[in-house]
């Protein structure tokens, strides 16, 4: 007895395929699950900031702190505001990038060029690693006395001291991203037979571009946190400068102003940085 073509029969741990419409279904599904992910995170985040906010806003309103101490949510809001159509927000904040992009230029040089030197030179390394390691752990407020002597209080002071924040980082990373190169790949340039500059074009960089990216974005956020103190020490303008303004004039407002500006403008850094940083890695693929 034959079995016809058309009667074949379909084995029971065979399934059908899925038709169009469920795997638009299931592609569906699948996207909401990851907004309702992100949405959650995102609004978990966001308790605590009411949380602090409410709080403000009522102990303001019920007078239990002075509004001498404590100025209302809506004062400070106003003056935001008002900092921002004068002008004055703006000014400030070009004196702080253009602080922190010198600084980041010269200190992120320099760190590139240690970072490199020790890690390809041992004599370099035996004689300038361990005075690095010593110097590395001074504050940056630590540096200020001995710059204010050579720099002065002006402008070769702030530069001088964010650079120097910059400069540990880098040098850190540059030096730990080429160490943890796998020897094969040195082994692929000698195969290849590349020239000093093509091995660090097309096998040094590329190799250490993710640790180079974590100093790079350890040197911002650095040079964001040490410009704020340097400014509030010896400065004229500024972001920092707002607070110390703020002081001196005795309005609270403008301290308050002045602090939710600085953190908004770090953690924008942060989280921009961190976004470019997976877009710039996102032909890496895990090993299996």
């Amino acid at each position: 007895m034959t079995v016809a073509s058309h009667d074949a029969p379909v084995l029971a741990w065979e399934s059908p395929p899925p038709l169009p419409q469920q795997r638009w279904v299931a592609a569906a599904r699948t996207a909401l699950r990851i907004a309702a992910q992100g949405l959650g995170r995102t609004t978990s985040g966001l308790v605590l900031p009411l949380l602090v906010l409410a709080l403000w806003t009522t102990a303001s309103q019920r007078r239990w702190v002075p509004e001498q101490l404590l100025p209302a949510p809506a004062l400070v809001w106003q003056t935001l505001q008002e900092l921002w159509t004068s002008g004055d927000l703006i000014l400030h904040l070009g004196y702080s990038a253009s602080r922190v992009g010198w600084s980041l230029g010269i200190g992120g040089s320099i760190g590139l060029a240690l970072g490199f030197g020790l890690a390809l030179s041992r004599t370099m390394r035996a004689y300038l690693l361990p005075s690095f390691n010593v110097i590395s752990q001074f504050p940056v407020l630590g540096w200020v006395p001995l710059l204010i002597i050579f720099a002065g209080i002006d402008e070769a002071l702030k530069i001088s001291a964010i650079s120097i924040a910059v400069v540990v980082p880098v040098t850190l990373n540059t030096l730990r991203g080429l160490e943890n190169i796998p020897p094969a790949l040195l082994e692929v340039g000698k195969v290849y037979r590349f020239s000093p500059p093509q091995l660090l074009w097309r096998v040094l960089l590329p190799a250490a571009a993710p640790s180079l990216f974590t100093g790079l974005r350890q040197a911002v956020m650095q040079a964001w946190v040490s410009l704020v103190f340097v400014e509030l020490l010896a400065s004229s303008e500024g972001v920092g400068y707002l607070i110390v303004w703020g002081r001196q004039l005795a309005q609270p407002d403008l301290v308050a102003a002045g602090m939710i500006v600085i953190g908004a403008i770090g953690l924008l850094l942060d989280g921009g940085l961190g976004r470019l940083e997976r877009r710039l890695q996102s032909w890496r693929r895990p090993a299996y």
